[in-house]
């Protein structure tokens, strides 16, 4: 018994990490249109030097390209409240999904609303947060409906008209007036105590955290945590943990791939082609190709990585390096407000990890030899 509730545990929240996952992939090109365009805009803005009233330059270039960029990142939030939902209950999901993740980024709403419970606060808007919150909610309503049996003259009008009325109208009060005004203070709370993370101590601490988990599993569900909250917070306009994630995302196999060219000696002759491509998937920021290496000896090579991710993440925090756009890797790094310090927390964390693999891992031939005698 025990061992089948622990199975069904397991596959309950892995369900629920895929449904984020699609919520998240479905949300990224809004992310990065949104980033990209608003640092254009903002470059624009700057060659005429008047780079802090882009929004008020009406028909410049700058200001076309920031509204581009605003639309992203306004539209990102309620994309994935619609596809949290849709990953859930399907097409009756979407809509309410959306438009349930919308209304509680409306600081007017939710002031209002505050103002009926008599909660104050809540008029920035709930954020990511409450996107994810809307669309799980709605995804669940919304498959309950759908799991009901109705005549069958009913069943056609289910699934464009009767499921996501209803889904809207049980749900927009909750979340109006039980969820929204606290996940908006919340989200609040935790954008002020991240924008005044810029350098010290606790810049450091989160840099490092952030780090370690981007690096920990690379690319499983402790990374994507960690992804998932940084690129949350561009919306907000806290661009220094995306950085921070990005620089640590990219270190794993660009450091090991640097420990296989210094000391072939200690990897199969087979990786030295996987290091080759490491670094180009180093580059891309793409994580997942320090596997083969973690898979082949994780005792040793998952320190490393987690060492030299914790190193570049913390320098990124503590120097106040930005990164407006989700992914991109190096092809993005003109878009960082440091883009030779970014590079150069990459080279640090990917010195450290190679500098730790080299150490700890012992020649290839002589560890097989090992492992024969034991057998």
């Amino acid at each position: 018994m025990a061992n089948d509730a622990e199975d069904a545990v397991r596959s309950y929240l892995t369900s629920v990490k895929e449904d984020l996952m699609t919520g998240v992939s479905f949300m990224i090109p809004f992310v990065t249109i949104g980033g990209i365009f608003l640092a254009l805009g903002y470059a624009v803005a700057s060659f005429s030097n008047n780079v802090r009233n882009v929004f008020e330059s009406t028909g410049t270039p700058g200001w076309f390209l920031a509204q581009i960029g605003v639309a992203g990142l306004t539209l990102m939030v309620p994309v994935l409240g619609a596809y949290i939902a849709y990953a859930i209950a399907d097409r009756p999901g979407l809509a309410p999904g959306f438009i349930l993740s919308y209304i509680i980024q409306q600081g007017n709403v939710l002031k209002a609303a505050g103002d009926v419970i008599g909660l104050q606060g809540g008029s920035a808007g709930a954020g990511y947060l409450g996107a994810i919150v809307a669309g799980f909610l709605a995804g669940i309503v919304a498959r309950w409906f759908k799991q009901r049996n109705v005549p069958e003259f009913i069943a056609p009008m289910m699934p464009v008209l009767l499921i996501p009325v209803a889904t809207t109208a049980v749900l927009t009060p909750i979340m109006l007036f039980v969820l929204g005004v606290p996940i908006s203070i919340a989200n609040a709370g935790l954008t002020d105590f991240l924008s005044n993370m810029q350098g010290g101590g606790q810049a450091i601490v989160l840099g490092a955290i952030l780090g370690a988990m981007m690096a920990s599993d690379m690319g499983g569900p402790i990374n994507k945590v960690a992804y998932v909250f940084s690129v949350g917070l561009i919306s907000e306009g806290v661009t220094a943990p995306m950085a921070a994630v990005m620089i640590a995302g990219m270190v794993p196999p660009i450091g090991l791939a640097l420990s296989n060219f210094i000391a072939p000696q200690k990897y199969a002759a087979e990786m030295y082609e996987n290091a080759k491509s490491g670094v180009l998937l180093g580059f891309s920021f793409i994580t997942e190709g320090a596997i083969p290496y973690a898979a082949a000896d994780p005792a040793r090579i998952i320190p490393s990585v987690v060492a030299g991710s914790a190193v570049a993440g913390a320098a990124s925090m503590a120097l106040g390096v930005t990164m407006p756009a989700p992914h991109g890797g190096i092809f993005v790094v003109p878009l960082s407000n440091q883009p030779l310090a970014f590079v150069g927390c990459i080279l640090l964390g990917s010195l450290v990890t190679a500098a730790i693999a080299t150490a700890i891992k012992p020649n290839f031939d002589a560890k097989i030899a090992a492992q024969s005698s034991d057998d």
